[in-house]
């Protein structure tokens, strides 16, 4: 029989577990079997830089953390599992997909995206997303080309007027 010690502190992490969940705008769960130390602590280090963070729980919690919130995830976790906790919703899916078509031992198995579970095929959507300033750029080359045509039709214009005088 477990002490009460050992539920109270697995009481602590699945509370832990719930909090992140909740806080978090995007969370992946991985499989990181065969990665060495060296290129998870990369993976992490890259993901501190948009507040984004890597914990391994044991399966067992993570279910209950998950069935609190009325989410679904028994048919992931099975195996080694890290978890990806992302305050932002699209960086640090880019970042995780980025690293896993670098390596192949990183097996991305599912998200929960805005409370959601979300596949790897809507994963893959979201890491195809250009960034913020990506975005922004395209925006601005749009309306560049609008202002081009203006400026092409008033010179035709005035031309044609300069003609008929």
């Amino acid at each position: 029989m477990a002490s009460t010690k050992i539920l109270e502190q697995k009481k602590k992490v699945v509370e832990e577990i719930v909090g992140k969940l909740k806080k978090s705008e995007s969370v992946v769960i991985f499989q990181y079997q065969g990665m060495t130390v060296e290129e998870i602590s990369a993976l992490r280090k890259e993901l501190k830089t948009v507040n984004a963070e890597v914990k391994v729980y044991k399966n067992t919690l993570l279910k209950k953390a998950a069935d609190e919130l009325n989410i679904n995830l028994d048919a992931f976790l099975e195996g080694p599992n890290a978890i990806l906790f992302g305050e932002s919703l699209l960086e640090p899916i880019k970042i995780v997909s980025e690293f896993a078509k670098k390596n192949d031992k990183l097996d991305i198995r599912v998200g929960v995206i805005s409370g959601n579970v979300a596949d790897v095929s809507v994963i893959k959507e979201y890491a195809s997303i250009p960034s913020r300033e990506g975005l922004l750029t395209m925006l601005a080359g749009g309306m560049m080309q609008y202002i081009r045509d203006l400026a092409i039709g008033l010179n035709l214009y005035a031309e044609q007027k300069e003609g008929n005088e």
